[in-house]
């Protein structure tokens, strides 16, 4: 199979399409999915680059998110079948450790897909059929492959660690970026007022359009603490 891969870290000139890769196969509790789509985040260019103490195995498959059809199941897999549609949860989490805790976030063993285990930049991936979420008909494969990390780590920052409640006031700085458009969804969906300050009036109206309550637009409001509370 083909896929999007590394060898050595450094800049962008050391990412090349490998042609042979052998095609992985679905173990126990697997699920393997045919990649339609995948999306760049800084943390794939970060492992690229690569840092002390961050080792891989060469070559290297890159790229956190993606999303794709499911193409085999393995043995004790029930909730998903061939032709699934389905995105990705990115981080990997021993399925013990999960069991004996009740709470990923408690697990000290967590990867994350493209960074310390091999990412999804392939024609076909194994994953753990947990970390799948099936599609609905109204979502493409490109835009749940642009929601896997951003979404992932705004739950766990506003749900897990925030414990936002419904009737809450949520206030998110930037309107543009991935984790915060994704705030701004997470936040409206649990049934809290967002307030959101974005840089510029075209930030800020994408902000209402993601379901913002309030915007404060730090062109006209550069003391937009003060305006927050007027």
């Amino acid at each position: 199979m083909r896929a999007s891969v590394f060898y050595e870290h450094g800049p962008r000139r050391v990412i090349q399409v490998a042609q042979d890769l052998p095609v992985p196969e679905a173990g126990a509790g697997q699920v393997r999915i045919n990649i339609k789509a995948a999306a760049l985040n800084r943390l794939d260019l970060w492992v690229r680059e690569g840092w002390p103490g961050l080792k891989l195995a060469m070559p290297h498959i890159t790229t956190a998110d993606g999303a794709g059809v499911v193409d085999a199941v393995g043995a004790g897999v029930t909730r998903l079948a061939p032709g699934d549609r389905v995105g990705i949860n990115p981080t990997i989490v021993d399925a013990d450790c999960i069991l004996e805790s009740g709470r990923e976030e408690d697990c000290k063993d967590i990867h994350i897909l493209g960074e310390s285990v091999p990412g999804v930049a392939a024609e076909y991936v194994v994953l753990p059929a947990r970390n799948l979420i099936k599609l609905p008909d109204h979502i493409s494969y490109a835009q749940a492959a642009a929601a896997g990390l951003v979404f992932v780590t705004s739950w766990y920052s506003l749900m897990e660690r925030g414990g936002l409640q419904a009737g809450e006031s949520v206030l998110i700085v930037g309107a543009g970026g991935g984790v915060n458009s994704a705030s701004i969804q997470i936040a409206r969906l649990a049934g809290a007022k967002v307030y959101v300050v974005g840089s510029n009036a075209e930030k800020c109206r994408r902000a209402e359009e993601l379901g913002a309550d309030v915007t404060i637009n730090r062109e006209k409001d550069e003391d937009w603490a003060k305006a927050l509370y007027k």
